[in-house]
C-alpha cells in the first residue's frame, strides 16, 4: 500500500528552483479542511474550543490559519506564550499547560490572561507566591494512575507518567483553590498518545466526566470546562485506518449526555488540545538522494538528517517514503535511507522496500507536519531547514527561512571569536 503525497514531482521541480532541499512543506488546503471537520464534529457543544498544541508545530503562519477558525493556543513554555501573544492570541484563548514550571513562565501566562492548568498540587502555593493571587478561572491536570485500556488493549501507562495529580490530590487542590478565590474550574487529562482508534476520546471523556461529577458534588466548585487534551493520532503506516473525527465527536456527545447532563452539568464546555491530528498529515519533509553506498547493506544517503526529523532516530518511528516520479513502480529494492550525522541511528528508514532510487531523486517523507521541524536540533553543527507553505492556489510561500552558519554561531556574538564566526 502507498500514501499519496499532497505535492507532485512537477511542483517540486518548480519549488526547488527557488528553495533547495531539504525543506518542510505544508498543505494549506488539507489543514483548512481538517480544522473545519473538527469544528463540525464538536458543534453539538456550544462552548467547544480547540487549543492547538503549539509545541507540535510552532510556526505563526500555520497557527494563524487555525486562528481563522477560532482556535486558541495550548502553550507549555515562555517562548510559546510569546509566539501566541505576537499573533494576537491572548486571554482565555491561551491554555497554559506546563510542568516543572519556572516562575517567570507563570508570571507571563498571568500577564497575558491565559487559563493556567496546574500540573501538581504544590504548584498552587508556587503560583500564588509568583503572581500574588489565584486566578478566578483555573484548571488542574488529572492522572488516575494505572493502565489505560480499551477492551483488552493497553493504550498507555498513566501511572508511569510524570504529569498530573492523583484522584485524592485533585479533590484537595479544588478545595484549596476555592478557598483562595477561584470561581471557575477546569479538568484536564492526557492518558494516551497517538491513538489510532475512534474509541479513545469517548473513553477518556467518560473518565473525566465521572470525575467532574464527583468533584463538583464533593467540593461544591463550578466546573466550567473539561479539556480532553490531545492523543488523537494519525495513520503513519499506509495500512492504518485514519480516525473518523465525526464518529469521535459523536462518541463524546453520547457520554456527555449519559454522564454530565443527568448530573445537571449540561453547561460544561469541551476543549481539545490537538497537535499531531491538526498538522501531522499536512506536512512532509522533502529531501534529495545525494549518495548511494553498497557495503553490508544498501544505503541511500539524502541531504536531510535527524536534525530535520528526529522521530525515526529517537523512537524508531515509521514515516512512509515516496520516491517522487516513481510512485507507480514496484518496490524491488531494500534500502536504509540515511542522513549524514555521526550517529548510526540517523536513518529515516531501515530495510525499506522502495523503487530503485537514483542520485537526484526527490524523496517525500510523509506525516512530518507535527513534531517534525519542532524537534530539530543542531548536533554536528547541522542547520535547520526552511519551512514552506503550499497554498490553496498551488503557489508556495516561505514561512521560515533556513538557518545559516550565522544563526548557529549567534550566541558567541558577545565574544571576540564570535566576530570572526558571525
Amino acid at each position: 500500500m502507498n500514501k499519496i503525497p499532497f505535492v507532485t514531482k512537477e511542483q517540486l521541480d518548480e519549488i526547488t528552483k527557488t528553495y533547495p532541499t531539504p525543506f518542510h512543506l505544508y498543505d494549506e488546503k488539507g489543514i483548512r479542511e481538517n480544522v473545519k471537520a473538527l469544528k463540525e464534529a464538536f458543534s453539538w457543544n456550544p462552548g467547544y474550543k480547540e487549543y492547538f498544541a503549539v509545541k507540535a508545530t510552532p510556526n505563526p503562519f500555520l497557527i494563524q490559519i487555525l486562528q481563522e477558525y477560532g482556535c486558541g493556543c495550548d502553550c507549555s513554555s515562555y517562548t510559546e506564550l510569546m509566539l501566541s501573544d505576537a499573533i494576537g492570541v491572548r486571554g482565555a484563548d491561551i491554555m497554559f499547560s506546563s510542568n516543572d514550571t519556572p516562575a517567570e513562565e507563570f508570571a507571563l501566562a498571568d500577564r497575558l490572561g491565559a487559563i493556567i492548568n496546574l500540573d501538581d498540587i504544590t504548584h498552587i502555593d508556587f503560583l500564588e507566591k509568583t503572581i500574588g493571587h489565584i486566578p478566578e478561572t483555573i484548571s488542574c491536570r488529572y492522572n488516575p494512575g494505572g493502565l489505560f485500556k480499551i477492551s483488552n488493549d493497553i493504550m498507555d501507562n498513566p501511572g508511569d507518567s510524570k504529569y498530573g495529580m492523583t484522584t485524592e490530590q485533585i479533590g484537595e487542590a479544588f478545595r484549596i483553590l476555592k478557598e483562595k478565590g477561584a470561581k471557575e474550574f477546569g479538568i484536564h487529562a492526557f492518558l494516551a498518545s497517538n491513538t489510532v482508534t475512534n474509541e479513545y476520546y469517548p473513553m477518556l471523556a467518560k473518565v473525566l466526566f465521572e470525575q467532574a461529577v464527583r468533584l463538583q458534588k464533593e467540593t461544591g466548585v463550578h466546573i466550567k470546562f473539561i479539556n480532553l487534551s490531545g492523543g488523537i493520532g494519525i495513520p503513519y503506516t499506509p495500512d492504518q485506518e485514519p480516525n473518523d473525527i465525526r464518529r469521535i465527536g459523536e462518541g463524546v456527545r453520547r457520554v456527555y449526555e449519559q454522564v454530565l447532563v443527568p448530573a445537571g452539568m449540561g453547561d460544561v464546555e469541551i476543549y481539545t488540545e490537538l497537535g499531531r491530528y491538526m498538522m501531522g498529515p499536512y506536512g512532509c519533509l522533502v529531501t534529495k538522494a545525494i549518495h548511494e553506498k553498497h557495503t553490508h547493506k544498501e544505503y541511500i544517503g539524502v541531504d536531510a538528517c535527524a536534525v530535520n526529523l528526529m522521530r525515526p532516530a529517537m523512537y524508531g518511528a515509521y514515516h512512509h517514503i515516496t520516491v517522487m516520479g516513481k510512485e507507480g513502480l514496484p518496490c524491488t529494492h531494500r534500502y536504509d535511507v540515511a542522513g549524514s550525522l555521526c550517529e548510526n541511528n540517523d536513518k529515516f528508514a531501515i530495510d525499506r522496500m522502495l523503487p530503485e532510487v537514483e542520485i537526484g531523486d526527490y524523496l517525500v517523507i510523509h506525516d512530518t507536519g507535527a513534531h517534525g521541524f519542532a524537534m530539530g536540533y543542531n548536533y554536528n553543527g547541522k542547520l535547520k531547514s526552511a519551512e514552506l507553505l503550499l497554498k490553496e492556489d498551488k503557489s508556495v510561500e516561505l514561512i521560515r527561512r533556513a538557518e545559516t552558519p550565522a544563526d548557529y554561531f549567534a550566541t558567541f556574538d558577545c565574544f571576540e571569536i564570535g566576530k570572526k564566526l558571525v
